[in-house]
């Protein structure tokens, strides 16, 4: 299937608005349904776009929809849920999350994760950019460009990628990437969130300190095992604040 035959679908019933990114190898824009006003967003993926092919199927509160998902000879073409809103990135940019902030956004994230590791995906790049809060106050986790499908039969993963910083040492080819992966990424989030800095830089010092420093062992026995038992440390330790 081409992209001109995607273009002409688009065409027929959405006016194109903006684009939001632009690259040397795609671009991201932005439509409106001609009638019913509703917006979308269309990417280019690099790939055979596994994860994609199995979100188009799936629905969850806190991730961003994808609406579907269509295999061309340069990758997957990808239409998803346009969220109007904030990043925590942009958040950050003027200041930092109180530890309630910390709690409704990170819970609100296990949850998304939760239902992704479930259904075998790991995203691999949770960071403050790919954290969006809407303009109701919904938390939505967004880009599943990194992310990839669970095959209990790798040792390792196919391709290295991640965010430094946030990328745990198992994304750098030592072992295949898992949930507890992700959990990593949420401990330094959190540190971020609270501190703006890694932890490596500055470590949060208050209340959810011991839970950082167990989302961000090195050896991912030693971290959070499942996202659920680190959103009960989480509350529980928010509890005692």
């Amino acid at each position: 299937m081409s992209d001109n035959w995607i273009d002409n679908v688009l065409k027929e019933q959405y006016q194109f608005v903006k684009v939001l990114k632009k690259s040397d190898k795609s671009q991201i824009c932005v439509y409106r349904h001609k009638e019913l006003g509703k917006r979308l967003v269309k990417k280019t993926v690099e790939g055979p776009g596994e994860v994609f092919m199995i979100l188009r199927s799936l629905s969850h509160p806190n991730i961003a929809n994808v609406y579907d998902a269509v295999r061309t000879k340069d990758g997957v073409i990808v239409l998803e849920e346009y969220i109007d809103g904030q990043t925590a990135a942009d958040y950050l940019q003027d200041s930092l999350y109180s530890p309630a902030g910390v709690k409704r956004v990170i819970s609100a994230l296990c949850d998304a994760l939760d239902f992704l590791h479930k259904n075998k995906i790991i995203h691999k790049d949770i960071k403050p950019e790919n954290v969006m809060i809407d303009n109701g106050g919904n938390v939505k986790l967004i880009d599943f460009d990194a992310a990839r499908v669970y095959k209990h039969y790798q040792s390792k993963d196919t391709k290295i990628i991640g965010t430094t910083g946030y990328a745990a040492p198992e994304q750098y080819g030592i072992n295949q990437t898992d949930e507890r992966t992700d959990i990593y990424a949420l401990g330094v989030l959190m540190n971020v969130m609270l501190t703006g800095e890694p932890p490596e830089r500055k470590l949060y010092n208050g209340g959810l300190k011991k839970v950082i420093v167990k989302c961000t062992q090195t050896i991912p026995d030693n971290r959070y095992q499942n996202v659920l038992d680190l959103k009960k440390s989480l509350l529980k330790s928010l509890l005692c604040i």
